[in-house]
């Protein structure tokens, strides 16, 4: 991305944000959903990480909150409420402690992140608030606004039980202190005044989160009296304690509730392992949680760590891999399934959404990306809630360049250039056999003596096809387990074998290679016999695009040159070569790191140099595909049929005609006996 176009960005991005914002935190209203608008944070932060000279002090990764309502008599904070930064998965949390680490080298501070403690607790999902209290006593509750200013709550926060309105006696409190926490409605709760806002045929709330704001900014205390709220207290000022986790136990004993599931954990592996832990216990919490917490535990190296904005450098929130992500369309592709069904498919920038990373979803019919108003280039929310299949649920618009593209369905099968007709709502290739030629392709591609993809059988490739999230084979390789994981009945570990297999076969043989391109007529044999031809030039492997160099220069009359290579044979190889759709395949084999290597020359080989082998019969020592590696081990050549250029034929049990061609033409039969002596 250019300079230009990062600038662009982050202004479409500040200002898309800024609005659901102030939705969010003014109006108490979800436009969109909350891991959607993290997402876009969270882009908009990378960005501005990438290029700081486009930081400004209005951009949302600088300020807090929302501003405070005009109702609410506005409080000045003794210290500005911070936020927290977002992380998203473990590449990023390290980051975040690299980022760190590099401070305190640059800025000569005495800590090490290996060996520093770091406080974990779990992430709220409520309303952040102040409570100042003075000589024991509840004086002020405000909520954090902007940051610096917010809005005098009092009276509403007093009806919060779990909040004191005196400190415990005797626990050696200062004469003022600050008390900041987290406002939260327990989820019966939020079913409970759901219900009754259906009672009153008044509009849901979204989500529990919601409730607590609204019920915290009553202007009746009443209102927020009758929802009953908790509290849990998670920072402290002016207690002058050493770590956090000793703030955590002083809170309790002056009488707050703390989280009681916090954890001091050592190093970024106790952490992911407290993480991990949440993902599924979350579920048995009677609140919301969207991730946890992690702050470094002393006190000081936090405080000389300073702040980057409106963050803390020593704290990061590492939030649960949402349920839905913003992301880029960068591709429709047009995918043709097992009957000819044409179906266009959106190829996105990954983003991981439910715990999965995502490249693909399908749009369905043309229908779909009218409905959605979708172009190539847009920024799109991209949804997965438990099993469904990933679907893009809406389109950014307000976030678009110009440069965005249209699209329109071919009026030709992207296949075998066929007419497509139009059944209903789904577009077809006119020729009744194009998707079961295609299936067929594919199944040969993943078979034994091609690639050897154990697993992609034909059911699972059915699949794929007929969920558009492959049209070749090429596509195999550009799969990520969310595309499969996603798929009903296929679990994690299922998705990350597939995975798992194709990973490790993108290094294949070049004969091997040459025989799973499928191309018309080229068997085992003439697929060894155009990787003998090769010029190796001191090379041990090859790229899909060094490959294709390399064999589109063969004229007609160079391949006809060939042993055993007739017109028929030669014209399809020729064609082959000169097909753009064919091209196509090899650069994305190539862009995905697929590696050709040279068939290996035996050091047995010179004994059968020069010499022409036919098998006919079984062998009862080996089988035929083993006799067939031992005389090219030897160099020798095999062929399938008999000519008078044959040197011998191996006759096994229940010969077949090729023994009586081999007697008519005069050429040597061999015993199994004869044959195993020729490697002795």
């Amino acid at each position: 991305m250019t300079e230009t176009e990062a600038k662009q960005r982050i202004e479409k991005l500040k200002k898309e944000i800024n609005k659901y914002r102030y939705a969010y935190h003014v109006l108490d209203k979800s436009v969109i959903s909350d891991s959607a608008l993290d997402s876009l944070k969270n882009e908009l932060f990378k960005l501005e990480s990438q290029f700081p000279q486009f930081i400004t002090k209005d951009s949302p990764t600088q300020r807090v909150g929302g501003k405070p309502l005009p109702a609410f008599k506005k409080v000045t904070h003794e210290s500005r409420m911070m936020s927290l930064n977002d992380a998203f998965s473990e590449q990023e949390m390290h980051d975040w402690e690299e980022r760190l680490q590099n401070y305190f080298k640059s800025e000569k501070i005495p800590a090490n992140l290996e060996n520093q403690e770091l406080y974990c607790d779990l992430k709220m999902d409520g309303l952040a608030v102040e409570l100042i209290y003075e000589n024991g006593v509840l004086v002020q509750g405000s909520t954090r606004g902007d940051g610096f200013i917010g809005e005098d709550v009092t009276s509403n926060i007093k009806t919060i039980e779990a909040i004191p309105l005196t400190l415990e006696a005797n626990s050696g409190f200062p004469k003022k202190i600050t008390v900041r926490g987290e406002a939260f409605l327990h989820k019966k709760e939020f079913d409970k005044i759901n219900k009754e806002q259906a009672r009153k045929g008044l509009k849901l709330f979204a989500n529990p989160r919601n409730v607590a704001a609204g019920s915290i900014r009553q202007l009746d205390p009443k209102v927020t009296a009758g929802r009953k709220m908790d509290f849990y207290a998670y920072d402290i000022l002016g207690g002058d304690l050493k770590s956090k986790s000793a703030e955590y136990a002083f809170l309790k004993k002056i009488g707050f509730k703390v989280n009681p599931h916090g954890i001091v954990a050592r190093g970024m592996k106790q952490v992911f392992e407290f993480q991990k832990s949440w993902i599924t216990k979350r579920e048995k919490l009677s609140y919301e949680i969207d991730g946890i917490v992690i702050s470094v535990n002393d006190n000081k190296i936090y405080e000389r760590a300073g702040f980057v904005g409106k963050t803390p450098r020593a704290g990061i929130a590492y939030k649960f891999s949402p349920k839905e992500a913003t992301t880029k369309v960068v591709e429709i592709k047009v995918q043709v399934g097992r009957t000819g069904t044409l179906t266009p498919v959106a190829v996105m920038e990954p983003v991981e959404v439910g715990g999965v990373t995502i490249a693909h979803a399908t749009l369905h019919n043309y229908d779909e990306i009218v409905r959605l108003g979708l172009k190539v280039g847009d920024t799109v929310i991209i949804s997965r809630a438990g099993d469904v299949i990933p679907q893009i649920t809406e389109v950014l618009k307000n976030l678009r360049t110009g440069k965005e593209k249209s699209f329109s369905m071919p009026t030709k099968c992207p296949v075998d250039g066929s007419p497509t007709k139009q059944e209903g709502a789904i577009l077809r290739c006119s020729n009744p056999i194009c998707g079961a030629v295609h299936k067929e392709q594919l199944y040969h591609f993943v078979s034994r003596r091609a690639f050897d993809l154990r697993g992609l059988g034909p059911k699972i490739l059915d699949r794929f096809l007929d969920e558009g999230l492959i049209d070749d084979a090429g596509d195999i390789f550009s799969l990520v387990e969310g595309d499969v994981l996603a798929l009903p009945r296929f679990g994690k570990k299922s998705a990350q074998n597939i995975l798992r297999e194709i990973k490790s076969k993108k290094t294949i043989s070049l004969s091997r290679f040459i025989y799973s391109l499928g191309i018309l007529h080229v068997g085992e044999e003439t697929a060894e016999l155009l990787a003998g031809i090769f010029d190796y030039k001191n090379k041990k492997e090859l790229t899909p695009m060094q490959f294709l160099e390399f064999y589109s220069k063969f004229t007609l009359e160079k391949l006809q040159e060939l042993r055993d290579v007739g017109p028929s044979v030669s014209h399809s190889i020729f064609a082959w070569f000169r097909e753009r759709r064919n091209i196509d395949l090899l650069k994305k084999f190539d862009e995905a790191g697929v590696k050709i290597v040279l068939d290996k020359k035996s050091s047995n080989s010179g004994r059968l140099k020069g010499l022409t082998f036919v098998l006919t019969g079984s062998l009862s020592t080996m089988s035929r595909d083993e006799a067939k590696a031992k005389i090219k081990e030897y160099g020798g050549d095999v062929t399938e049929s008999v000519s008078k250029n044959t040197s011998y034929v191996v006759a096994g049990d229940e010969p077949g005609s090729k023994l009586q061609k081999a007697r008519e033409l005069g050429v040597k039969v061999l015993t199994e006996k004869d044959f195993i002596n020729m490697f002795k």
